[in-house]
Parts: structure tokens; C-alpha cells; sequence
């Protein structure tokens, strides 16, 4: 699970890593990754949106666990200073767990190498 202290919470945050942030996508989610100025909490913070495009309640709220799961294990491979946006597309839905975590690992790995060139 993704500790409390890791957790985006103020939509202000939201706003600067999708609007400022690098992006990378894969056909089920999109995540942005922008440097933080703020700086309150110690080490990366990950907020997750998923639409009602994605399904119904329940079906939302299995991809948001999976999400932040599989985030909680990429914690550590995180700078400190990192916010990181995962925004699920509705593919999401259907994708078993290994593949979802391949989709992560292939999206973080895009928007890294677009973060370093600016």
C-alpha cells in the first residue's frame, strides 16, 4: 500500500505535474512527472486519476488499488522531488495486473528520459 506520506492530495499539486510535467503513455494509463517546489513532504508523491470512463465504481476503484500498488513498489526508484500523476485510460479496466505493471514501467521509463532534457 502507498504510505499516507506519499500520497497527492492538493489539487494545486495535480495541476502543476499534469499541466508542467513530463508525460509518457502507454494505451492504458498516462503519467506525468514533474519536480516539486514546495518540498513539504519528504520523498516522491504519486496522485492517480481515474474517470468514470474507465467503469463503473468498482470497477475504478480495483484499477485506483492496483495503480497504487504497483506505485507503492516504485517508490524507492523515485527522486525525492518527484510528483508523479498515473492517469488510467479505460483499457485499464481489462488488463491483468502484470501487464498493468509493464504499462507503468514503460511509462515512467518515457517520461524520465523527457524529464532529463529539460
Amino acid at each position: 500500500m502507498l504510505p499516507a506520506a506519499h500520497r497527492m492530495r492538493r489539487a494545486a499539486d495535480f495541476e502543476q505535474a499534469v499541466r508542467r510535467g513530463a508525460r509518457g503513455g502507454r494505451d492504458t494509463l498516462v503519467v506525468h512527472l514533474t519536480t516539486r517546489t514546495d518540498l513539504g513532504p519528504q520523498g516522491p508523491v504519486v496522485g492517480f486519476v481515474v474517470s468514470k470512463a474507465v467503469g463503473n465504481a468498482v470497477t475504478r476503484n480495483l484499477v485506483r488499488r492496483r495503480l497504487r500498488g504497483l506505485a507503492a513498489e516504485r517508490l524507492s526508484s523515485l527522486p525525492a522531488d518527484v510528483g508523479l500523476v498515473v492517469r488510467a485510460l479505460p483499457p485499464a479496466a481489462a488488463r491483468p495486473y502484470a501487464e498493468l505493471a509493464d504499462d507503468l514501467d514503460a511509462a515512467l521509463a518515457v517520461a524520465q528520459r523527457r524529464a532529463a532534457r529539460r
